[in-house]
């Protein structure tokens, strides 16, 4: 037995309204943006169908809270590359490197937020909140961009720690093509980082 909190069940309505099964109310994407802010996990489902519509769900959250002023967390310019990947080669890992990326700023962002109001202690005028037309400081962006660099670098660790490469001597043609598929992926990644050093260098 577990005791592991199970998410809570949310259903999606013909009439796009959302259905709390837990709380038995009916509720907005705002209050599942809460939710989300809490850490309070949940899981959509089509009323008629059942099919799960999380992933779409979150999609739509998104796109409403980036269309609030002064919530832009998604450049054009990370737009379009992940328009890019779609249909690519590297798409397979496009996900797991973004899901990791993620989890690393998170676990770091009390560091930059510190890092942040010390710069815009230091120069006031650096704050983009303050002056909409203001850019971070330099620091901060190399903080991040060498933060991203050691992102990659885990990640190749965690991608060569996952190889299949340990299996019993008289697999070799399973070996050889397990081999040939973690060479591609680190053809993969090798592109990929070209990619982000384009993204995150700022002149």
């Amino acid at each position: 037995m577990t005791n592991e909190k199970q998410p809570v069940t949310i259903k999606k309505y013909a009439n796009r309204r959302l259905y709390n099964t837990g709380a038995s109310a009916y509720v907005t994407l705002e209050d599942l943006a809460e939710m989300v802010k809490v850490g309070e996990d949940f899981v959509v489902y089509d009323a008629k169908s059942g099919e799960e519509i999380t992933r779409s769900v979150l999609a739509q959250i998104i796109f409403e809270q980036e269309g609030k002023t002064g919530q832009n967390l998604l450049p054009i310019r990370f737009l379009r590359q992940l328009i890019r990947f779609y249909g690519d080669s590297m798409q397979m890992l496009v996900p797991s490197y973004l899901e990791f990326s993620i989890e690393r700023l998170t676990s770091d962002s009390q560091k930059f937020r510190e890092q942040f109001e010390a710069a815009v202690s230091a120069n006031p005028l650096a704050n983009p909140l303050a002056n909409p037309l203001a850019v971070p400081t330099r620091q901060m962006f190399q903080s991040m961009e060498e933060q991203a660099r050691k992102n990659m670098a885990m990640f190749r660790e965690a991608l060569d720690l996952f190889s299949p490469f340990s299996g019993q001597a008289g697999d070799v043609g399973k070996n050889a093509q397990a081999s040939h598929e973690l060479t591609e992926m680190r053809a993969q990644l090798a592109e990929m980082q070209k990619r982000i050093d384009s993204l995150v260098k700022k002149d």
